[in-house]
């Protein structure tokens, strides 16, 4: 998939540290889009992201930061304004959850559920409320919200995770909606995908096997790694979408398909 120049362009990329945010995040420099690198506690990983987008020789800022928290937010936008002067891509990517068994109702209480959609769904709201005029003054300007199948099957690490990714996914539309024709939004939601997130949760025999599990029930005997995702990150955020908006776009290797007969991680 051809994701185009991004030349001139700045971007950030909430919860770039490590995983799906981190490689958007060198993707995108790589194509010459200046970026800010956002972490709110792997401070670490990200300047090792960081360090991997100068040797490219692109420009880069690191900033901490809550998504829950509006003022961060608004720091963050305020960061990319200082460093580049525009903002013309967002990519929504910070998540959280916690790991329950979908039949064990007591596993979750309201505060695992508020804490999880203040990151997964108000700070992705907070993000583009913060970003939003300088995401119209771009002309171009484009949020990929980093969504789950968990929003489409209902599956996934809790109940908590699943519900907001499909709140994250109602979002998508109603942003997309209200903030046209200037500004584009659209989701991709990927299915299991084989990042150090998985190897640090589970241990890497655990992991390995969580990857074959699921490469072998989908139709296209493959799973995602953090770099395809990236992939169709870029191409929604560049100019080969620019018709495309209020979107959701799977990256599973067709597991979505069946659903019925696999088994999840944390279930």
């Amino acid at each position: 998939m051809e994701q185009g120049n991004f030349k001139g362009k700045a971007a950030i990329v909430t919860g770039s540290s490590s995983g799906i945010g981190q490689a958007a995040a060198i993707q995108l420099a790589r194509r010459g889009a200046g970026v800010v690198v956002n972490f709110s506690k792997s401070a670490a990983e990200a300047e090792e992201t960081a360090a991997i987008v100068r040797k490219n020789g692109g420009d880069v800022r690191v900033v901490q930061g809550d998504v829950a928290d509006d003022a961060d937010c608004r720091r963050l936008a305020a960061a990319a304004m200082e460093a580049f002067g525009r903002i013309d891509i967002l990519v929504n990517n910070a998540g959280t959850t916690k790991f329950a068994a979908h039949a064990d109702l007591d596993a979750l209480s309201a505060e695992d559920f508020a804490a999880i959609y203040a990151t997964n769904v108000i700070g992705a709201f907070q993000m583009v409320r913060a970003c939003l005029p300088a995401l119209k003054k771009s002309g171009s300007g484009a949020v990929v919200n980093v969504s789950s199948i968990a929003a489409l099957t209902g599956i996934g690490s809790s109940i908590a995770y699943a519900a907001s990714k499909g709140a994250m996914n109602t979002l998508t539309l109603s942003l997309a909606r209200a903030l046209a024709p200037e500004v584009r939004v659209n989701a991709v939601c990927p299915g299991y995908v084989a990042t150090p997130w998985f190897s640090k949760r589970f241990g890497d025999d655990v992991s390995k096997r969580l990857a074959t599990e699921q490469a072998d029930v989908a139709p296209l005997k493959r799973v995602a790694d953090a770099e395809v995702v990236a992939d169709t990150i870029l191409y929604l955020a560049g100019p080969q979408s620019r018709l495309t908006t209020g979107e959701t776009i799977l990256v599973d290797g067709g597991l979505h398909l069946t659903i019925a007969g696999t088994r999840r991680p944390g279930q």
